[in-house]
């Protein structure tokens, strides 16, 4: 619309603040403004009167997660210990979707230090989901979610390191993207992308469609000028080209299992698939049923040892979130150097038997986590029943993180409640194409996003 100047930049970021004035108060799902956002967005409109070449993104408000650094924006992470930091420059990947047109509109919610399923945290507070105010948008890039699905923001870069983006997207009954790691740069992150976490997390996009997604993601890999001029669509319709491949679901990693509607939303994404001409089985993939065994071996003395260094001699300023990992390292055993390489070890080797079942079932369809939205404050979620804690609730979330494979997340439907249930499609290393060429499938046959009835009114801004 704002290429055949049926819209301008200016209306369309108008249009968001007001939305943004309108609904936020009830969902602190944006968290700062930025402060030069008309002044990009005139400029733009004026890019497009010239009659200059426009990036992809051209004019679209695009919101930032606040454990990303975007220049004269505080980039917190939800610490007090950066409540006052500002930074002077763009992280890598922001810098890309500046590149590529985009406007940066402001900064979304988090958890403290990223380190929780919600996001909720010392410096800016608790943000609602929009379906059910009383629950949670997920975490810890629940605020991204959040803001995309109540239209406040046409996408948001978001952060996964153990399923968060896809499940507040699952959550807030939106699509995204985690993509292999290192595919995103993921320089001028907070906590950083190094060491162990280099090995399973990935900055990637959040939006309400997964073609949005796809395009969002091309930005962040330097791809959108020949996906833009070159394939409408950006090849998602292209499910012909998966006609016959394998693809395995499965709705029990044999450690937790699933909710009913869960397990429903799982059936009708693979029925999807299979009525698009792959072939689809039930079967759990190796390796799985290790997956939050593993991710706590490698990431959570490397978690509980950051968390100690940032509030040294300032632990009065730990929120809650902190306050639990930093009482756990005062009392726990750490691993010894020998058994931290044992577990790596044991991670490549469970790692390399998937990737070798994957040659032939290049595909996975699975539940992202054992229960929709979970209340405010819940820490244990009711599954059939029984009591589970809600880390534990979300590893088939976290397993893809330990064997770092590429996963989007894509509505498949409500439950009885009325909450969104995602579904994760799953593929090879650097396969991120055909993962969304099957979940853009999936969101066709199943409806894809709806209106949170929270907060959505009849001005909701069009998606992308």
């Amino acid at each position: 619309m704002i290429r055949r100047r049926e819209v301008s930049p200016v209306e369309v970021v108008e249009a968001h603040l007001r939305r943004i004035e309108r609904v936020n108060p009830r969902l602190n799902a944006v968290v700062s403004l930025a402060p030069d956002v008309l002044e990009r967005a005139r400029e733009a409109e004026a890019a497009v009167m010239r009659g200059e070449a426009t990036g992809a993104l051209h004019g679209l408000p695009i919101t930032i997660k606040d454990t990303i650094e975007v220049r004269d924006l505080p980039a917190t992470a939800g610490t007090k210990i950066r409540a006052a930091f500002v930074p002077e420059s763009d992280a890598v990947a922001v810098a890309r979707l500046r590149a590529a047109g985009a406007i940066i509109l402001g900064k979304t919610n988090t958890s403290e230090l990223a380190l929780d399923y919600v996001s909720d945290n010392p410096v800016y507070g608790r943000t609602n989901n929009p379906f059910d105010l009383t629950r949670t948008p997920g975490g810890s890039s629940g605020g991204c979610a959040a803001a995309v699905s109540a239209c406040l923001s046409a996408g948001s870069l978001g952060s996964d390191l153990a399923g968060s983006i896809r499940i507040p997207a699952h959550f807030c009954g939106v699509a995204g993207l985690k993509p292999t790691s290192g595919r995103v740069p993921g320089t001028g992150h907070f906590p950083p992308v190094e060491g162990p976490f280099a090995l399973a997390a990935s900055l990637g996009p959040v939006a309400r469609r997964v073609e949005d997604v796809a395009l969002l993601f091309a930005a962040l890999t330097g791809e959108t000028q020949s996906l833009c001029d070159e394939r409408p669509g950006f090849g998602l319709d292209d499910i012909a080209a998966l006609r016959g491949v394998r693809c395995a679901w499965y709705t029990d990693d044999g450690v937790v299992t699933v909710t009913d509607e869960t397990r429903a939303a799982v059936v009708r994404a693979a029925d999807a698939l299979k009525n698009a001409g792959l072939a689809v089985i039930e079967e759990r993939p190796p390796g799985v049923a290790r997956g939050t065994e593993i991710w706590l071996a490698l990431f959570s003395t490397f978690t509980q040892k950051f968390v100690r260094d940032v509030y040294d001699g300032r632990e009065g300023d730990a929120g809650p979130a902190a306050r639990v990992l930093l009482e756990r390292v005062s009392s726990a055993k750490p691993l010894s150097l020998d058994e931290y390489f044992t577990a790596w070890a044991e991670r490549d080797r469970v790692r390399q038997e998937l990737l070798k079942w994957m040659e032939t079932t290049p595909l996975i369809i699975a539940p992202v986590g054992a229960v929709p939205a979970f209340k405010h404050g819940a820490r244990k979620a009711s599954v059939n029943g029984e009591e589970i804690g809600v880390f534990r609730a979300f590893g088939y979330a976290q397993a893809f993180n330990v064997f770092d494979l590429p996963a989007a997340s894509v509505p498949a439907g409500l439950s009885s409640e009325g909450l969104p249930i995602g579904v994760q499609i799953v593929g090879r290393p650097f396969a991120e194409r055909e993962v969304l060429i099957a979940a853009r499938a999936v969101e066709e046959a199943l409806g894809g996003w709806r209106p949170p009835p929270e907060t959505i009114s009849n001005d909701c801004p069009n998606p992308l």
